[in-house]
């Protein structure tokens, strides 16, 4: 991580602006309760419109900053063109620093690769939608891919060798009509429009014996995939885990009203090289398949992340309870604070909150009593809906 080892002096009087780098403030941690913790600084920062942390905290005799994790963004240039500023304005001799751009490599965006936020707010298709969870090497779904041109298929992994490795073949192979996200799948259902899905693969997902909870099928999990499956999609696991077979069948038998069907050993065309292996030592592939046998409503998510009240920020860091708040399908933790210098009733409050599998970390801003979240709103997850109700309920007691 990009980061400047310099000798104390005092911080810059911001608010500060010199070019495109902006300093916006300047907040201190509060935390009474430990006596024995260091002091730590955020730096409000804006470079071409991009807004992030910057943290400072006590090196030896020296000081050290660097980007806050929390709010790191891309490309890394916009964070280290910020450290170099904010040590020059500051006059301090800098005793070590790694934020030279010279070498620095120009990430390219790739067609195929999508962060979730394009399939929260830009993604649209008037075609047949297909996804693969979990797709490993990629090899089914480039079949599925090149026998169904007209299909739009979206690929979901959350391990980044195997992404990179599907990412070069679309190019390659030249395959136009697959999209790529990392991110758990569980969550993305969410934001999958009703009846607008024909077909969901989930082959060979991790057995998880010893961690039932983390397995993608869930009553959850199978309540969204029919609410996105059309009249006739199907949802279909393939396992070689006996174990898993056995639980998704319970699952799918406990349904109010279903259709699935059942096989043992069933040929495809494209397998992936250890099925092929399994096969060989004589180990059997279990498949069901769940058909959707109704039209869901079409499902709108219109949830406000806005604050419509304000707060005593002093008041509020004395009182809070810190610990986490945990709920049957999230939680909320309130974790640090830090009072802005110089301004009354305004600071940062940093909170972790959601989903237990992929929650959240955001910073709270406090500016003159009135709330806002730093670096804009959550994704309108389920869990991350309820957590920030239960976060509102904290704030407004």
């Amino acid at each position: 991580m990009p980061h400047i080892v310099f000798e104390k002096n005092n911080l810059l009087e911001t608010p500060l602006k010199k070019g495109e780098i902006e300093f916006l403030f300047t907040a201190v941690s509060y935390h009474p309760e430990d006596k024995n913790r260091k002091i730590e600084y955020k730096i409000a920062t804006k470079n071409r419109n991009v807004d992030f942390l910057l943290g400072i905290k006590e090196k030896d005799d020296n000081y050290l900053i660097k980007s806050d994790k929390t709010t790191r963004i891309s490309p890394v240039s916009y964070i280290k063109d910020a450290l170099n500023s904010y040590v020059l304005e500051n006059k301090s001799k800098i005793v070590f620093k790694n934020t030279t751009n010279l070498k620095e490599k120009k990430e390219q965006e790739n067609r195929y690769l999508k962060d979730i936020d394009f399939f929260v707010e830009d993604f649209k298709s008037d075609k047949e939608i297909q996804i693969e969870i979990g797709f490993g090497s990629g090899r089914h779904l480039l079949h599925q891919a090149k026998q169904n041109p007209n299909i739009q298929f979206i690929g979901l992994e959350i391990h980044y060798p195997s992404i990179e490795q599907l990412l070069k073949q679309l190019e390659l192979q030249n395959i136009t009509n697959v999209l790529v996200v990392n991110y758990d799948a569980r969550l993305f259902m969410e934001f999958v429009e009703s009846n607008q899905v024909g077909k969901i693969f989930v082959h060979f997902p991790v057995p998880w014996d010893k961690k039932p909870h983390r397995r993608i099928y869930s009553n959850e999990f199978i309540f969204e995939a029919l609410r996105v499956l059309k009249v006739d999609g199907t949802l279909e696991l393939r396992t070689d885990s006996r174990n898993y077979f056995d639980f998704c069948v319970d699952l799918l038998t406990n349904l109010d009203k279903a259709s699935i069907k059942i096989d043992v050993n069933r040929d495809l065309e494209v397998i992936s090289k250890y099925e092929d292996r399994w096969k060989k030592q004589g180990k059997n592939i279990y498949d069901v398949i769940l058909t959707s046998q109704r039209e869901d409503k079409k499902r709108e998510i219109n949830y406000d992340f806005g604050f419509d009240f304000s707060i005593n920020f002093d008041n509020f860091i004395k009182n809070v309870f810190s610990k986490a708040l945990i709920i049957k399908n999230f939680f909320v933790h309130i974790e640090e604070f830090y009072k802005i210098l110089n301004r009354d009733n305004s600071g940062l409050i940093k909170v972790t909150m959601g989903n237990f599998d992929r929650p959240i970390t955001k910073y709270l801003l406090v500016i003159d009593g009135k709330i806002s979240y730093y670096q804009g709103e959550p994704l309108p997850t389920s869990s991350n809906i309820e957590a920030d109700k239960k976060l509102k309920e904290i704030l407004a007691k």
